[in-house]
């Protein structure tokens, strides 16, 4: 009886012929844990997409960035990531809150290869891992349950131009979100930010915002 497979994957697969390929990915490949080969690629990523449950059961995808090794693999059972400031929903963190189940996406878009994992998360403010990332506002562990390589074929192979300037490091001030200069949001900003726009480049418009993410200006 497979854990992996309900009755609508096995009507698609009987219907192309794929069950006997399906079996063999399940039992050769989809694992209940992390290896030393899916550590290396996990943190050796700098972007993900996250995959979390709304409170109406509907799913909903999230990209998430940093630095190489922002998601660490604590152990073979249990990865982590940071949160760092963002645009204030706080969707993807109330989701895992609320319903828990996560799926994430690991890509090398210059291989290419990429990986499936899928778990139970929690969220906390006080894990012994904030120290351990600039800003963070939070930390996200995920029990892992599956993880598993996907095939690469339709990966389209692309390269890196330049790292965002956002991402907290060491040593660096890390500059205002290009949207928290628009105008018409300054009233609604976080106590930590209201008043930066002026000393930082100063306010715009949000359509000089939305020119500036049209024309791939860094500073969007």
């Amino acid at each position: 009886m497979s854990q992996f497979f309900g009755d609508a994957q096995r009507a698609f697969q009987d219907k192309f012929d794929t069950r006997r390929i399906a079996d063999l990915v399940e039992t050769g490949f989809v694992a209940d844990e992390v290896n030393e080969m899916d550590q290396a690629f996990i943190e050796s990523r700098d972007m993900f997409w996250l995959s979390t449950i709304d409170i109406n059961g509907a799913p909903t995808v999230s990209y998430k960035g940093g630095d190489p090794g922002f998601v660490k693999v604590v152990d073979s059972k249990t990865i982590a990531f940071p949160s760092y400031n963002g645009n204030g929903m706080f969707y993807s963190m109330g989701n895992i809150e609320t319903t828990n189940q996560v799926g994430m996406l690991f890509m090398d878009f210059e291989k290419p290869n990429r990986m499936r994992l899928q778990g139970t998360a929690t969220v906390s403010d006080n894990d012994p891992l904030m120290s351990e990332y600039k800003e963070a506002q939070l930390i996200v562990r995920v029990n892992v349950e599956r993880v598993w390589p996907n095939c690469p074929r339709y990966v389209h192979r692309m390269a890196k131009q330049t790292p965002s300037r956002y991402v907290p490091r060491e040593g660096v001030d890390t500059p205002l979100a290009g949207w928290k200069r628009v105008d018409i949001v300054q009233d609604a900003l976080p106590a930590e930010d209201k008043g930066r726009a002026d000393k930082e480049g100063g306010q715009i418009s949000v359509e000089d915002w939305f020119g500036k993410v049209a024309t791939g200006d860094p500073e969007a």
